[in-house]
């Protein structure tokens, strides 16, 4: 009994900074660094003690500077058997955003695609599979509007893979069945339909002056549509970036105006394919990017991303099949930190967006429903 007691004491002293008490987590500040010395503190109390650019060591006070400090790998790689070893993601802390209200099931819609909000309004438009492929929502939840037929028509829709709403009020649409974009009003009236050449248009989203990003994830390029959509004009079709993989979901910073991008790389190996997130600033130039792989290091389980939106603080989250969850990423000046937001309740999140209140709207494909979360 003795020695296990001792065993425990010794596992909690090695698993937790020994200046603040707290446990070291993967990300964020409880990121384990080493010192020069050896010992080893968590990032939140490495920058309380590093003031001017000097950093005593507050167990053998040794000086040096904030620079000269690292990863602690040996913590890092310990902490990532341990995750995968308890199944589970952490679980969501108390300020979690809790699930106010779940709309659509299987019938009301259709293995669904997209999810977009309304900035203004907060009414939601959801794209699937169904006869009319676009549902429009009131922030209650009662349906307003279902348009979008399925057909050949210059305004029908083949197949939705995702879906926008700008802040002139307009629905637009990634068409991978006929390779376009199209547009729409609240009441359905197609406005405009884009042909420039698309290979597989993808994600979508819409800046705060209503032009549309998109994602062409066959020909590995990002545009940006800029569009007089109450006239039905395309005024410019700018392409932003070339050479992604296979970029697919996309989002913009409403306050920024950063840009990130989720590419689906090929497979290598017995493993099957995995995720890169790239992030940009305003005016294209790449901030940020981690792999798979990469988040595998700083996170106790792998991280498949499939859908990506800013919150209004401008903090990336994200939705992981893996883990059934949904994830905060963190600012891009301090992406990754890892803070779950949503751990349970989720079957396959493949849509993600935010509503004109904050609210969290997460289109899950397993169970076709939209579920919307308040924070409590």
């Amino acid at each position: 009994m003795a020695a296990a007691g001792e065993a425990g004491e010794a596992e909690l002293g090695l698993l937790e900074c020994r200046v603040c008490f707290e446990p070291y987590g993967p990300g964020g500040q409880r990121r384990p660094r080493n010192l020069p010395c050896g010992h080893v503190l968590c990032r939140g109390c490495l920058g309380a003690l590093g003031g001017r650019g000097r950093l005593e060591c507050p167990f053998c006070r040794r000086v040096c500077g904030p620079a000269d400090t690292s990863d602690c790998l040996p913590l890092l790689q310990l902490l990532e058997v341990l995750g995968p070893a308890c199944g589970i993601l952490p679980a969501a802390g108390s300020g979690a955003p809790g699930l106010r209200l779940a709309l659509g099931g299987w019938g009301a819609l259709v293995n669904p695609t997209g999810v977009a909000a309304c900035p203004k309004s907060g009414r939601l438009a959801v794209a699937h599979d169904g006869k009319k492929r676009i549902h429009v929502y009131a922030p209650g939840g009662s349906c307003l509007q279902r348009f979008g037929e399925r057909g050949e028509a210059g305004c029908d829709v083949k197949y939705p893979l995702d879906v926008a709403v700008t802040a002139d009020g307009h629905v637009v649409v990634s068409d991978g069945g006929d390779r376009a974009v199209k547009a729409f009003d609240w009441e359905g009236r197609g406005v405009l339909a884009v042909r420039e050449g698309f290979c597989l248009p993808w994600g979508l989203d819409a800046t705060p002056e209503s032009d549309v990003i998109l994602a062409d994830a066959e020909a590995g390029v990002l545009y940006r549509l800029t569009a007089d959509f109450g006239k039905g004009e395309l005024k410019k079709c700018q392409v932003l970036r070339a050479k992604l993989s296979s970029p697919r979901a996309v989002a913009v910073c409403r306050s920024s105006g950063a840009v990130v991008v989720v590419e689906h790389l090929k497979a290598r190996g017995p493993k099957g394919s995995s995720t890169r997130i790239k992030i940009f600033s305003a005016d294209m130039d790449l901030v940020g990017q981690m792999d798979s792989f990469g988040l595998n290091l700083f996170f106790p389980s792998k991280i498949y991303t499939t859908a990506v939106a800013f919150n209004k603080e401008g903090r990336i989250v994200v939705t992981d099949v893996c883990s059934q969850a949904v994830i905060c990423l963190g600012k891009p000046g301090e992406f990754p930190i890892f803070n779950p937001l949503i751990s349970h309740g989720l079957s396959y999140p493949i849509g993600l967006t935010y509503m004109a209140d904050n609210s969290l709207v997460v289109l899950d494909s397993g169970d076709h429903t939209v579920k919307i979360y308040s924070s409590t």
